[in-house]
């Protein structure tokens, strides 16, 4: 695992990088494209100075070459001996097929008089509550970090704790520059 020095020494070098790319491209930009090209070169730099180790940085990268226009980005971003490949490669990342019956079953919703005689105990009643919420703060962070749809309640936690300490990364560097050339 990479501390927070080597992840910034890594990120800036590929993020400076990838800038250069984009800027070399393309000299008239509005600035909503310019705005559009740092985030991304930002995005494709942070996944690959994680060396591609997590499911959010092989889903950024391969989201990144999906698309025709950031595919040039991508290429020359990547080390020679990285062991991300495939361009279309789609992120699965511990995914738990679970059918309907055991959802059901999981929530303690079963036949009509077993529920309500468990609704009027309240034994269940927290217990259920809680469940709900986990789960849909679960489907939330599915949203938030990338490629979470695929992954299962563990992993997800796992990598949305990485991914929240890899962007507090790059908010550090993006504010070390701008204080840098404000000053």
């Amino acid at each position: 695992m990479q501390n927070s020095s080597q992840l910034k020494n890594e990120f800036i070098k590929k993020w400076v990088q990838g800038l250069h790319i984009y800027c070399s491209s393309k000299k008239e930009m509005n600035l909503l494209e310019r705005k559009k090209k740092i985030k991304l070169s930002a995005n494709i730099a942070l996944a690959y100075a994680k060396n591609s180790t997590t499911c959010w940085s092989k889903a950024i990268i391969s989201e990144a070459k999906r698309e025709e226009r950031n595919t040039i980005l991508a290429r020359n971003l990547s080390d020679p001996g990285s062991k991300f490949r495939c361009a279309y490669q789609k992120v699965t990342c511990h995914k738990r097929i679970r059918s309907k019956k055991i959802l059901k079953k999981s929530c303690g919703v079963g036949k009509k008089m077993k529920k309500i005689s468990e609704l009027r105990r309240g034994s269940n009643l927290a217990t259920c509550v809680a469940k709900r919420l986990v789960k849909k703060r679960t489907q939330v962070l599915k949203r938030l970090v990338p490629g979470g749809e695929s992954m299962d309640e563990y992993s997800i936690i796992k990598e949305a704790l990485d991914y929240i300490l890899s962007l507090r990364v790059q908010v550090d560097v993006m504010k070390n520059l701008v204080d840098a050339t404000t000053s």
